[in-house]
């Protein structure tokens, strides 16, 4: 159901992202080693920029996710109430 304050109560799918980004890390490390060996030395630069970007992505995750149940919820703690709407 929608509330219309999905902004100011909306929760991220934080091991979801992990699990994106660590896809991703797999990918841009694949891309830094075939690219090296070829010859490829832009290509590979590209991709360790992409690593290192997805690595800083990845230590935000994992501290949000160490922080605890409200930042990242689980199946016990219920959703957030709907905002007043009496004002």
């Amino acid at each position: 159901m929608r509330t219309g304050s999905e902004p100011t109560t909306a929760r991220s799918a934080l091991r979801m992202r992990f699990w994106l980004s660590l896809w991703g890390l797999v990918w841009a490390t694949l891309g830094v080693v075939l690219f090296s060996l070829v010859g490829r030395p832009g290509w590979a630069a590209a991709c360790g920029v992409l690593w290192l970007v997805i690595s800083a992505d990845m230590a935000v995750i994992v501290r949000r996710i160490r922080q605890g149940a409200h930042w990242q919820p689980g199946r016990d703690v219920p959703p957030y109430p709907p905002p007043d709407r009496r004002r």
